[in-house]
């Protein structure tokens, strides 16, 4: 899942901030906290057997109230898989030269749409199977784009392992990122919505699991990858590269330098043009087997969170529909500009993603171990809706995206850390009342 167009987007995005040596920083924190946020999940999932959707059922919203949890599922899966249709839409533009309009976006959007539908309603099980296939060639392309960006540029190992900044003051300051703290809490705003995306994909792994350690190395490997290798990747391409893709603006296209720079550094699309100029046909095959398989496993989970979400209102007409539905809601994320609003849309999603782990986390770890509850027992009589996690989540958000900002900017961590104390509170409280009421 983390081998991808959008996290290598992601990965450039950070390190062109905050430069190489803070965003690698800022990597290894959120890998910490991905890594032990993921395998809590992937435990509970190995314990329970279930998805991380149905496990809010049971841990932390109620059958009615897992709507919210799905309804979050949905839209960071959603998102995903919207960014990455824009970030393909993109390379196939630029690598076929095709004019951008809504002629072109009709034709490949639609055939990106159908491919994603057709391949995940008949062909998952061909995407599964050849998907470690793909993978491998997806990392053999990537290193060879890596080796074609640093050696073909004037550039010294020393330099491309310590770049900085690549913004200017006044874009930085826009960005509201000024001092060497504002451009670690970026890159950790921008990281942390991944991780806590992909926490909910380790409880989905988890139920599989043979043993509860195997879904912490799974968890922790996974966030290696993400906010270490493809941060790191992303970042030396897109530097190393960036004088190749300026010279291909000015000459192939006709730019200014100023118009080629700007296209290169600043634009959200650019690093599908990195690789196509980069790595010519070999750059253009890792769009497809990377994304290939990864948008079949997002309009998957989609259809999944999508499932459970009208599951929760007595609507079941099937997961195709539910498939062609999630892809359709991903086209009208792309036609409100989600490229354009990538900062706020990642750190939104890192708070309600940790929100919704956190909550799920807390009852199973805090609450049902001091009131002492058994596992198998939290399968009776499940509430409609508790209403300790679903205000919990309002609390979560409010505070940390509102409330706490100008004092803790990261605002996953800020989430995480009120859910771990609010919930419990409100929880233990509310089984007290409910005791004192059957007294």
């Amino acid at each position: 899942m983390v081998v991808s167009l959008v996290q290598l987007f992601f990965g450039a995005l950070v390190t062109f901030v905050a430069g190489l040596h803070i965003a690698l920083a800022a990597g290894v924190a959120v890998t910490v906290i991905g890594a032990l946020l993921g395998w809590s999940c992937g435990h509970i999932a190995y314990r329970s057997g279930l998805s991380s959707t149905v496990l809010s059922r049971y841990f932390g919203f109620g059958r009615q109230g897992s709507v919210i949890a799905s309804l979050i599922f949905a839209f960071m899966i959603i998102g995903f898989l919207a960014l990455e249709n824009a970030l393909l839409y993109h390379g196939f533009v630029f690598y076929f030269q095709l004019t951008d309009n809504v002629t072109t976006k009709v034709l490949i959007y639609g055939g990106m749409t159908l491919l994603w539908v057709l391949l995940t309603s008949y062909g998952f099980k061909l995407v599964a199977k050849v998907s470690s296939v793909a993978l491998i060639l997806s990392l053999v392309v990537l290193a060879y784009v890596m080796k074609v960006a640093v050696s073909g540029g004037s550039m010294p190992l020393s330099q491309l392992l310590s770049f900085g900044s690549q913004f200017s003051p006044e874009a930085l300051q826009q960005m509201g990122v000024v001092t060497d703290k504002d451009k670690f809490i970026f890159a950790v705003n921008i990281l942390i919505g991944s991780a806590g995306a992909l926490a909910l994909f380790d409880a989905d792994l988890g139920r599989y699991a043979r043993r509860s350690i195997d879904i912490g190395i799974a968890a922790l490997m996974g966030n290696i990858a993400m906010d270490l290798l493809m941060l790191s990747v992303g970042g030396v391409i897109m530097y190393a590269g960036g004088p190749a893709l300026i010279e291909f603006y000015t000459h192939s296209q006709g730019m200014t330098l100023e118009a080629a720079r700007h296209a290169a550094l600043q634009s959200p699309d650019s690093i599908t043009a990195a690789f196509v100029v980069l790595g010519g046909a070999m750059g253009t095959l890792l769009l497809v087997l990377a994304q290939g398989k990864t948008q079949v496993l997002n309009t998957y989970s989609a259809s999944l969170s999508l499932s459970n979400l009208f599951d929760a209102l007595h609507f079941r007409p099937g997961r195709f529909t539910f498939v062609v539905m999630g892809n359709v809601l991903g086209l009208l994320m792309i036609y409100g500009n989600l490229l354009e609003l990538i900062n706020s849309w990642v750190t939104m999603l890192g708070v309600l993603t940790t929100a919704f782990a956190g909550i799920i986390v807390a009852d199973f770890y805090i609450v049902r171990r001091i009131m002492n509850t058994e596992l198998t027992g939290s399968f009776v009589n499940t509430e409609s809706i508790n209403w300790s996690g679903v205000i919990t989540l309002m609390i979560a958000v409010l505070s940390s995206h509102y409330l706490l900002h100008g004092i803790f900017p990261v605002e996953g961590i800020t989430t995480l850390a009120v859910c771990l104390i609010v919930y419990p509170l409100l929880r233990l409280q509310q089984f007290k009342l409910l005791t004192q009421a059957k007294a």
